[in-house]
């Protein structure tokens, strides 16, 4: 197993190898964690929107009823969703978070985007996404993320939350949260692979104290949606270089990619329903790279991102 990462403020150490569950389903959710935790997982990371949390946390469940693990043994990740950053809706965002996963406490609680959108009653529709239930359309508004931030921050005053993230913000807005911020952040969530490396990003990162968990390791697999930009890129799972690497260790391509991002002090989610799969990625320490591999995957690099919001129909350039 790969050695766990100890995160600065808290002293907690996160696994380096976590689930990721975006696209696992409510229902699969309990089958695909509880096998998760048998095969040695014990970072898990959802999100309100991925609308699975109920399943997840019945995973969860059933692996601490037959003592296969202990909830102190697990690291659990969820991530605020954009309808709820005004201040008086982050804490019962959160609180029905909470009760959905069945925990008293949540290890790390990410803001999930730098922006808000137009609220929605959970009575009307929960989890709600990018449109608005009666618009059908994105609907923005005007949050600041200070005023966001302060409220994740009383989670963790109140003791319902260990350790605080941001996801998908670049270093300006995360330069502005750190003039304002009571708790910096913990760890930063955002696009990293062969095709998008963020050198300089990732050190800067690392200077601030702040750990960077790494998503879309395997690049377009996550999302197979293309835009103009990315259309033309192979797939990172069947790229020419990444097979070629594989080769010569005896392994698969993902565990290549994988093991590409850890070397370089990364935390890792990547999503998986199939046990094989699951083993496969979690297998990462039995390997290492050489500089000619690290040299040949840092050929690739193109600066090209696949989770951009234009895939969600959202004119909103975050990243220019």
């Amino acid at each position: 197993m790969v050695d766990p990462i100890l995160l600065q403020r808290t002293g907690d150490k996160i696994p380096a190898v976590g689930l990721g569950t975006y696209k696992i389903t409510n229902d699969q959710g309990e089958e695909a964690i509880y096998n998760a935790i048998k095969v040695g997982y014990r970072h898990i990371d959802t999100a309100s929107v991925y609308a699975n949390e109920q399943g997840v946390g019945r995973g969860i469940k059933k692996a601490i009823d037959e003592g296969i693990v202990t909830r102190k043994d697990l690291f659990v990740v969820t991530k605020l969703w954009n309808a709820f950053h005004r201040k008086e809706h982050v804490r019962p965002a959160f609180d029905r978070q909470l009760k959905d996963l069945g925990l008293d406490y949540i290890d790390l609680y990410y803001m999930h985007w730098p922006f808000g959108q137009k609220y929605v009653d959970p009575a009307v529709e929960y989890p709600t996404a990018w449109n608005h239930p009666h618009t059908k359309k994105f609907e923005w508004e005007h949050v600041p993320v200070q005023e966001t931030w302060h409220e994740m921050e009383k989670l963790v005053d109140q003791g319902l939350v260990r350790n605080l993230g941001i996801a998908n913000f670049n270093v300006q807005l995360t330069l502005d949260l750190l003039t304002y911020c009571n708790i910096k952040p913990d760890v930063i969530q955002v696009e990293i692979h062969p095709y998008l490396q963020r050198n300089k990003f990732i050190d800067w990162m690392k200077r601030q104290g702040i750990q960077v968990t790494a998503y879309s390791s395997f690049g377009s697999a996550a999302f197979n949606i293309f835009t103009q930009e990315n259309k033309h890129l192979t797939p990172l799972l069947e790229h020419e270089t990444i097979k070629a690497i594989a080769d010569k260790h005896g392994k698969t391509t993902s565990q290549v990619l994988l093991r590409w991002a850890v070397e370089r002090g990364l935390v890792v989610i990547p999503k998986s329903g199939n046990v094989d799969r699951m083993k496969t990625n979690f297998d990462l320490d039995s390997f290492s790279l050489d500089d000619n591999d690290r040299n040949a995957i840092a050929a690739m690099n193109a600066n090209i991102r696949f989770n951009d919001l234009e895939i969600y129909g959202i004119d909103i350039p975050l990243y220019e």
